[in-house]
């Protein structure tokens, strides 16, 4: 049994800073590149509805859930369920999240510190003047180094271990505060750069047409993942953060106002990304390259381009930021009240765990690229069993746990604040994280695993 004094427990301070530091954690790189192209690729408009939809009628549903988990317990990932079903396993399904927090953080990690290194090479000139075969030898050169990867990711994982050590008030809830409005003001002016750029219409047009000949069942299986994803579902980050939430707050209100801001991000970042390509003839399937390899080129082309190129990247070191934090308290939240860890010894331990797994991923192309399982490295493997097995198995049976285990008398108190607020729309949440919720996210982990395609 833990000994964690749970009295003198952290929590946010206000309104404002559940919003920011829970849209930080839903915000991430995938917003900024992987939405707009999975958008355009997919019907434009068309898919953006279909998103809209699915947002609204599973995704913060079962954010609510979570949130509904956490501040009902008061406690992290594993001790909610704990507390919430005493003797029962469900406890496994924070256990499942803790190592879900561990693995992505170390792949995540890498991949943020990608950013710091063309942050600096934007500063030094290292991008300026090189076309694109040479940015993708750099590119290449870089990934298959050992020392700039493993070095990169250390400065990353520091940054972020410490805000946490900040504690949740002075440490998230503040960073956020800041970080959050920072992101929106970049990825306007990179907005309207863009946007004013000869051609941009292509890139618009590219996004927001609809293309309903483009919509199959793939495409909506492709929203559903998005969705999911996206909103940080299935890991413990919203069981963590919403143990943080004061009484007094609206879940519901702040699910969806968390997932509207995911969103805008995502739309924003195409607007800021694709008329830029369009208007320099460049394709938009172009992946990962886009970011690190064609988005570089594009840069050189513009008026004021490399001031440009600073402030894309320091946006995606911002979005970065603002999830590896969250996933790191949910480790930290784990190891100070479960193991009864003071929360500096608690980073301390998670930070020095993390260095051994975050390294190995940022050195797969590199030193560690001959380990490998089931034929993929440190990097692939740790990215493949989180996105296709731990979050949707984690947000398949945390739904069911709230919709068919937990009291529902329970989870409506928590929602409408011991009844001191109207909650209209409670018998569609049951209705959606009963059947609807669940039926999507086990066709979502069904085709993450390949045993179902459409």
């Amino acid at each position: 049994m833990s000994g964690f004094d749970f009295s003198k427990r952290d929590s946010f301070g206000s309104r404002l800073g559940v919003i920011a530091a829970a849209a930080g954690s839903a915000v991430g790189l995938g917003n900024i590149w992987r939405f707009p192209y999975v958008l355009g690729e997919n019907g434009g408009g068309a898919f953006l509805i279909i998103y809209l939809v699915i947002i609204f009628s599973i995704g913060i549903p079962v954010m609510m859930s979570e949130l509904v988990i956490g501040r009902r317990s008061q406690r992290n990932a594993v001790g909610a369920f704990r507390t919430l079903a005493p003797g029962k396993p469900w406890f496994l399904v924070g256990t499942m999240g803790i190592v879900a927090a561990f693995m992505i953080l170390a792949f995540y990690t890498a991949v943020a510190g990608w950013t710091l290194e063309y942050l600096f090479q934007t500063l030094t000139g290292g991008i300026r003047g090189k076309d694109s075969v040479e940015l993708t030898v750099m590119f290449d050169h870089f990934q298959k180094e050992s020392l700039r990867p493993a070095l990169w990711f250390s400065v990353f994982m520091i940054a972020t271990a410490g805000i946490v050590l900040g504690g949740v008030r002075k440490g998230i809830e503040k960073s956020t505060k800041i970080l959050m409005p920072l992101l929106f003001i970049l990825l306007i002016v990179l907005c309207i750069k863009s946007l004013t750029l000869p051609g941009a219409g292509k890139g618009i047009e590219f996004l927001f047409r609809p293309d309903f000949s483009k919509i199959t069942g793939t495409t909506v299986l492709m929203a559903l993942g998005q969705a999911f994803f996206s909103l940080s579902i299935g890991m413990g980050t919203l069981i963590t953060y919403g143990s943080y939430i004061p009484k007094d707050n609206k879940l519901g209100s702040t699910a969806v106002q968390v997932s509207m801001v995911d969103l805008a991000i995502a739309i924003f970042a195409g607007l800021a990304i694709f008329p830029a390509v369009f208007a320099f003839g460049i394709s938009p399937s172009s992946g990962e390259a886009l970011t690190f390899i064609v988005l570089p080129g594009i840069f050189q082309q513009m008026a004021g381009g490399m001031i440009f190129a600073f402030a894309f990247f320091f946006l995606l070191a911002i979005a970065a930021l603002t999830s590896t934090i969250s996933v790191l308290e949910v480790i930290v939240a784990y190891f100070s009240e479960q193991l009864n860890m003071s929360r500096r010894t608690a980073i301390l331990i998670a930070t020095a765990s993390m260095f051994i797994l975050g390294i190995s991923a940022s050195l797969s192309w590199g030193a560690m690229k001959g380990v490998t399982l089931f034929g993929l490295n440190i990097f692939d493997l740790f990215n493949f069993t989180t996105a296709n097995i731990l979050l949707p198995l984690g947000g398949l049976l945390i739904v069911a746990f709230l919709g068919w285990f937990f009291p529902g008398k329970d989870s409506r108190d928590e929602l409408s604040n011991g009844g001191s607020v109207k909650i209209r729309y409670y018998s569609l949440y049951r209705f959606a994280i009963r059947f609807l919720a669940p039926v999507a996210i086990a066709l979502v982990f069904l085709n993450g695993l390949g045993l179902l395609e459409f």
